[in-house]
């Protein structure tokens, strides 16, 4: 990839993806068997894609197959691409270039084109000139490409379709904080010096994750397992990065994370290509809302997707990450340490994405595939987690405030937990910031939990319930 380039369709790894969705754009093209079957399978009614479903299942575990099928889209849909931008360039209708229209069925078909798409300010389909601005721009996939609502609404359906076919979901993916850390050269702490100056001396783990990047005055350092989670979640999802960088930046990165250009292709979102500013949304990914999970260490940028969000527990590897969220400690590489590959983030997570896959997936349900909703398994998965803990707060809440509005009663509450306001029998966790309250120290008496409100907070990013022991409560 090229860090000059305008779009990520200059460079060799986004092809397959940007030929695919060539392939979409051309409704009348032949290029897409796997969809069109798709679409009569679903016509021809709901029990014969119950059986392509169980069928897919069974060669799924099939990597020589899996391969010879990459090998023909790639084939496929790079031709595709080419005949599409030559099209685009030298429309072979005279009615695209504006001469009067024949009276044919085909010439009258190109009059009334819907404009399903727009690059270069010309339709992608009849090759007019198109003034109209409506729509969504889809830089991140061809240069000035705009693709209206109705165009997107369809590709959308028929790609899900493909998909769930093959068993996948889609997974949009931050960068910063998520699945690395970078900080500029010029940001670098004197006790992190040895970085640059004694990388010969560094653990094996860190010298062949951590980069530095001359050209644009930054060093990057991969979350450990990045590479394992990247190579399983393929597997089972369509992925995306999303990333409020700038380009040049998210492209690097990409590369990064993904040298052989087999994970992301065109797939890679930067802050220039989202439609609002300072926020992250959707509606720039061509996946089904139903059938997108996020992974993102910042909830606020995605205010209108929060349920399709999995926050992720914040990765500071560099003292500048540490200093940019006001936290007062050591950053890890100041430290000289880093997360535990095998216990991390990434490797929780991923257990996470695996679980709602097979819920999701899951033969035994009564409802048809395309009517499920990976938001609805997340809310299940999600609420298993403090199954079967009853909570008291106790000096967290204020009097003022009506608990089930409170931001801790509402957090244990969607990861399964119940409540009440006496230490009774049925009492296993006592939330409290001060081991002096009353029912703090009934907790003590009847051997009951005692936890800081971290307890909640960690449970919620690591997707399961936390030692107790790590979270005391002191005065």
């Amino acid at each position: 990839m090229s860090l000059t380039a305008d779009s990520p369709v200059h460079s060799s790894s986004s092809d397959d993806f940007a030929a695919f969705l060539d392939a979409e754009l051309d409704s009348a093209s032949d290029v897409s068997p796997d969809l069109d079957e798709v679409e009569n399978e679903e016509a021809e009614g709901e029990e014969e894609v119950e059986d392509d479903e169980g069928q897919d299942e069974d060669d799924g575990g099939d990597d020589d197959d899996n391969d010879d099928d990459d090998d023909i889209d790639s084939s496929r849909t790079k031709k595709r691409k080419v005949e599409l931008i030559e099209d685009v360039v030298d429309p072979p209708s005279s009615v695209s270039r504006g001469a009067p229209a024949e009276t044919s069925g085909a010439s009258l078909a190109l009059d009334v084109c819907t404009h399903p798409g727009v690059m270069g300010g010309m339709c992608i389909r009849c090759g007019q000139k198109v003034e109209d601005e409506s729509g969504v721009a889809f830089g991140y996939i061809h240069k000035n490409l705009r693709l209206a609502d109705d165009e997107i609404a369809r590709l959308r359906d028929k790609d899900l379709k493909n998909l769930l076919r093959h068993k996948k979901l889609y997974l949009v993916l931050d960068l910063d904080h998520t699945l690395l850390n970078s900080t500029r050269l010029g940001d670098i702490s004197e006790e992190e010096l040895y970085l640059k100056d004694q990388r010969e001396v560094l653990p094996d783990a860190v010298r062949t994750n951590l980069f530095q990047l001359d050209h644009i005055h930054m060093m990057t350092k991969l979350r450990p397992f990045v590479h394992t989670f990247l190579k399983e979640s393929s597997s089972l999802f369509e992925m995306y990065i999303y990333t409020m960088g700038e380009r040049p930046y998210a492209l690097e990165m990409a590369k990064l994370l993904d040298p052989g250009g087999i994970y992301f292709h065109s797939r890679v979102i930067a802050q220039s290509d989202s439609t609002r500013r300072h926020q992250k949304g959707l509606d720039v990914v061509l996946g089904q809302e139903s059938a997108v999970l996020i992974l993102d260490d910042t909830e606020v940028v995605w205010g209108k997707h929060r349920e399709n969000l999995i926050l992720m527990d914040r990765y500071h590897f560099f003292a500048s990450s540490c200093r940019q969220f006001g936290l007062k400690c050591k950053s890890l590489s100041e430290l000289k340490s880093d997360e535990n590959e095998a216990e991390g983030a990434l490797a929780s997570v991923l257990k996470v994405l695996q679980r709602i896959h097979s819920l999701f997936f899951d033969a035994e349900r009564g409802d048809k595939i395309m009517e499920r909703d990976v938001r609805q398994v997340l809310k299940t998965v999600r609420k298993e987690i403090l199954t079967g803990c009853k909570i008291v707060f106790t000096g967290v809440i204020p009097i003022q405030c009506q608990p089930e509005n409170h931001f801790y009663w509402k957090l244990a509450e969607q990861l399964g937990a119940t409540f009440s306001t006496e230490v009774d029998e049925s009492v296993t966790h006592v939330v409290s910031l001060n081991d002096k309250t009353e029912k703090s120290r009934q907790a003590v008496r009847e051997e009951k939990f005692l936890v800081h409100p971290r307890w909640i907070e960690a449970a919620n990013y690591l997707w399961r319930k936390p030692p107790e022991k790590n979270f005391p409560v002191t005065s």
